[in-house]
């Protein structure tokens, strides 16, 4: 029970100290854009973003599997070279288009990585502002047991 107060007191520490650092901050989330997150295409959400389907870049890489076991949990890993403003992941035939969209703030490593429910077997976009610019890359998931409907 001791070694379970002293880690919260640790971890509890920390944030605080990382919080009155200015390393992270409560205040600084973005807003929800629900429009984006209800899209049921990528047109759809690429008319949030204000932006057309915008050009291939090789600057931008995936790790995710080829394959993914369970569509409820399919681990993907978004990096880039580029300096990014922000990433988007969508998942074409997903019920809502938008599986995730990240804010990266300045001087940070362009990369993030989360998990994501897919429906079934699909193109996923990595969508990367930069410099005021939309670039992307896609790869296809193949899906073997339903995630989003089953």
């Amino acid at each position: 029970m001791n070694q379970q107060r002293r880690m919260l007191l640790q971890h509890g520490s920390l944030f605080s100290l990382m919080a009155s650092a200015g390393l992270i901050s409560l205040c600084q989330a973005q807003e929800w854009n629900q429009a984006a997150f209800s899209g049921k295409n990528v047109a759809d959400v690429l008319r949030t973003f204000n932006t057309s389907l915008p050009e291939n870049s090789e600057a931008i890489h995936f790790n995710a599997p080829d394959i993914a076991e369970n569509g409820a949990v399919v681990p993907v890993g978004i990096s880039t070279t580029l300096k990014a403003e922000q990433i988007a992941i969508l998942v074409e035939k997903n019920p809502n288009t938008l599986a995730a969209h990240f804010f990266l703030p300045e001087d940070t490593e362009s990369f993030v990585v989360t998990r994501i429910k897919m429906a079934e077997t699909s193109n996923v976009y990595a969508f990367v502002k930069t410099s005021g610019k939309w670039l992307m890359a896609q790869k296809e998931i193949k899906v073997t047991l339903g995630g989003c409907g089953g």
